[in-house]
């Protein structure tokens, strides 16, 4: 046996289960991609680590800069209740997003975290924007 089989898979009701509440929490920088490219903007994309001078630098494109240590109800009164926030950092070294996904779910806000941050935007060849607005996503030729 190899150490992949060392331990049984689950069943497929406890996968189904566990990666359904992995997919309720997560998206990916290719699904964001995907969303902006198509227009569907039914999230609130946040940029939620580093000065506004990093942000200035590059950011996602449509991406609003929200720092998760100043994420405060007040701060994000003017969404609607029932707003889906995604909130992405630097990448999978930084937990800013995890931050930001816990106060905004402690405020009874809907919120996922978009895995990879800007490394895996990066990764994916996407485009960035900067400046201080969020900007506009446009796909590159691949």
């Amino acid at each position: 046996m190899s150490s992949v089989t060392d331990y049984p898979a689950a069943s497929s009701d406890v996968a189904i289960d566990h990666f359904f509440k992995r997919l309720s929490v997560e998206t990916d920088c290719a699904d964001v991609a995907s969303a902006l490219t198509a227009g569907e903007r039914d999230f609130v994309l946040l940029h939620v680590v580093g000065s506004s001078e990093a942000y200035a630098r590059r950011h996602v494109p449509g991406a609003l800069h929200l720092p998760h240590r100043e994420m405060s109800r007040e701060r994000i009164a003017d969404w609607p209740d029932d707003t889906l926030f995604v909130a992405y950092c630097a990448g999978p070294h930084c937990n800013g997003a995890d931050q930001a996904a816990l106060k905004l779910a402690r405020l009874g806000r809907p919120v996922k975290i978009m895995i990879g941050g800007i490394t895996g935007w990066a990764d994916e060849g996407l485009p960035f924007a900067s400046g201080s607005e969020p900007g506009a996503f446009r796909k590159t030729a691949a």
